[in-house]
């Protein structure tokens, strides 16, 4: 059976995460149903599970198929048959059958959007987190490179983690930093690792902006990983602000 590899971007507010559940709208039970209107498909994998509200850019999945589609039609097809849901296939690609959306992955990357403005949000309300206070760049980035590396982050792990190892190697966690017209400041973070424990990227976030408010010192994180216990870990951020950005392969399977 052909095998085909799925680029989705999705909006993750009106979802239960990527994850089938019985009952509960998902991102995977969207993507499986508009499958099944070309033809039978059991299930779809892909290269991450995301949790309720958290969006994608470029989520990865594949899927068999008994049909030989052309990559177009079959992202057309499938975008016709999510309307209206806030899911989309931005590209299809054609892969040979030892391809897998997880397991063949080198790197993830992740990126978490925080905007400090006192202000509510109105066009991106719920496509970021908003703090009414300021934030100090260069407290929550010192902070941040302290986690860069190969850790044991059991501080920054969720209790329902399934992980069999609370040992990572964290690649890259950089903040960028954007000046907004209409006021306040973005604070854009950059996240990239092979693979992540659960709720690892918003636990970063929101221990990170504690530094950044001055609440915590960046050694108090440093101090909060070196104690591998989940009690010490800060706020975990809340999903509207984390986007799976991308999927890295031996070789890019969407390459034109």
């Amino acid at each position: 059976m052909p095998r085909y590899a799925l680029k989705i971007e999705y909006h993750g507010r009106p979802f239960a995460g990527w994850q089938r559940q019985k009952e509960l709208a998902t991102v995977q039970g969207a993507v499986e149903a508009a499958l099944n209107k070309l033809e039978p498909v059991e299930s779809i994998a892909a290269a991450g599970r995301t949790d309720a509200g958290v969006h994608a850019m470029a989520q990865v999945a594949h899927v068999d198929l008994a049909k030989d589609w052309s990559p177009f039609r079959l992202s057309e097809a499938l975008n016709f048959h999510l309307k209206p849901l806030p899911v989309a296939i931005v590209a299809a690609a054609r892969v040979d059958e030892d391809f897998h959306a997880r397991f063949s992955a080198l790197e993830r990357r992740y990126l978490y959007r925080l905007i400090s403005r006192r202000a509510p949000l109105t066009f991106q309300a719920g496509l970021a987190w908003r703090v009414a206070h300021p934030l100090d760049a260069a407290a929550m980035q010192a902070g941040a490179d302290m986690l860069v590396g190969r850790h044991d982050f059991t501080t920054f792990r969720s209790a329902e983690c399934q992980a069999a190892s609370p040992v990572k190697t964290l690649d890259e966690l950089r903040i960028e930093v954007l000046d907004l017209p209409q006021g306040g400041r973005e604070f854009r973070f950059h996240v990239r690792a092979r693979s992540f424990l659960h709720n690892q990227v918003r636990s970063f976030v929101g221990t990170l902006e504690r530094a950044g408010a001055g609440r915590w010192t960046p050694q108090d994180v440093g101090a909060a990983l070196e104690a591998r216990d989940r009690a010490a870990c800060g706020p975990v951020a809340p999903p509207d602000g984390l986007y799976l950005a991308g999927v890295e392969y031996p070789s890019d399977p969407f390459a034109i």
